[in-house]
């Protein structure tokens, strides 16, 4: 299991005075994304704010689920947010806005509909980028243990002495 990060907060003065609307339902602002509620907010490290905003859209329509916040999308892509990586992801983001611009809209961001986002992921989803973002996701998202009552899973249960005594024979339909 992988350990997430935990975000770096700002305060709401701190959100209010350096926010920029943006679309997605980010705020983006100087070195900082930030949910459209100020619910949450993580700065930025080594990666420009829009970027960040992307991949975390760009995650959310990889892996769609309402009941999840944007802050655990945006934990999961924080990996990204480092010296190492920011290249590689920043290069993936210019394919990923090209493809945007190709199909006639200024940015990836402000695709409105999911639909037309998903065409444009389609467009891009044989790159390494979208694989390794992809990928990545499955761990980083579902790894985080703050989402796992949201999906109905208990967390691992060896450490409780296995399934078999632990719910795995109490099934009374069959």
């Amino acid at each position: 299991m992988i350990e997430t990060r935990s975000l770096k907060t700002l305060t709401r003065r701190q959100l209010l005075s350096r926010g920029v609307a943006a679309g997605a339902g980010l705020v983006v602002g100087s070195g900082f994304v930030a949910g459209h509620d100020g619910a949450w907010a993580t700065e930025m490290d080594a990666m420009k704010p829009e970027s960040f905003a992307t991949l975390v859209r760009m995650a959310r329509d990889i892996y769609p689920h309402d009941r999840i916040g944007d802050q655990y999308y945006a934990a999961a892509m924080k990996g990204y947010d480092v010296p190492e990586e920011v290249d590689f992801a920043q290069d993936g983001i210019e394919v990923l806005e090209e493809t945007s611009r190709a199909a006639g809209f200024d940015s990836y961001l402000n695709v409105g509909w999911e639909a037309d986002r998903v065409a444009i992921l389609r467009g891009i989803q044989e790159t390494e980028f979208f694989q390794r973002v992809r990928g990545g996701l499955v761990t980083g998202l579902y790894n985080q243990k703050e989402v796992w009552p949201i999906f109905g899973y208990q967390g691992e249960s060896y450490s409780k002495g296995g399934y078999m005594h632990r719910g795995f024979d109490d099934i009374t339909w069959i």
